[in-house]
């Protein structure tokens, strides 16, 4: 993966199996945002060999358009402020009202106190937590197969961090998307109110190890990043 001569991503290996949400750890700079991005298919990153596989089909030459209604849905680090164009009428044209359970959707605007950003500027003069409620309320509507979730506890204050682990519980959670989805983070804060099943730790663009996330997790915050090459080093691939 290459952004114009620069290499980023160098040999990257990575497989969820069906029914799992893996976390990725490691810090800025390490090549995270880089591989939503490539998995997105963003036209300013190139995949310059391998294979991104989604339901056994090659993603690599679709549009980004193309990959969203097959299935994949993202949640931003950052999601841009759009003037002009309301959050209801942009969950109507992700989600057309055939396709949605209108009991349901009212449920959930009332759970997660929705209704007061259903019809104004998407994310304009929001909050940093209500941003993300935002996002994650438009990805619930959308129900995609595969969630991934760019960084859900940046900028997030404690009083609205659970309230987003709820909304992605709920979407993870969903009968008829499955519980599949990548959650990319370097603080792991969210990881107190969503339950990944591995994790894995990037660094200089490479997955240098795997294991259970919590393990990773508290060695990371008392050794730094150190440990996992430490730990791959002892064991092999996977740190338990």
């Amino acid at each position: 993966m290459a952004a114009g001569d620069k290499e980023i991503l160098k040999g990257v290996n990575l497989t969820i199996p069906d029914n799992e949400v893996h976390s990725l750890f490691g810090p800025n700079g390490s090549g995270k945002s880089v591989l939503i991005s490539a998995i997105m298919g963003y036209p300013e990153y190139e995949v310059t060999s391998g294979e991104i596989l989604f339901k056994g089909k090659n993603i690599n030459k679709l549009s980004i358009d193309e990959r969203v209604r097959l299935g994949l849905g993202i949640s931003e680090q950052r999601p841009p402020t759009i003037k002009g164009v309301k959050l209801r009428r942009l969950i109507e044209i992700l989600a057309p009202e055939k396709m949605r359970e209108k009991t349901l959707e009212k449920e959930l605007q009332q759970k997660f106190d929705m209704e007061k950003f259903l019809d104004r500027d998407i994310n304009d003069g929001l909050s940093g937590g209500e941003i993300k409620k935002s996002e994650l309320f438009l990805l619930l509507m959308k129900k995609p197969d595969f969630l991934i979730l760019d960084e859900p506890d940046s900028g997030v204050d404690p009083e609205h961090l659970k309230n987003i682990g709820e909304m992605i519980n709920e979407i993870l959670q969903n009968k008829d998307s499955g519980k599949n989805g990548l959650v990319v983070t370097h603080s792991a804060a969210i990881l107190d109110y969503i339950h990944t099943d591995k994790a894995h730790v990037m660094l200089d663009g490479k997955i240098h190890c795997s294991g259970n996330p919590v393990v990773m997790m508290e060695q990371i915050r008392k050794n730094g990043y150190k440990y996992c090459i430490t730990c791959q080093n002892r064991n092999g691939r996977d740190c338990i």
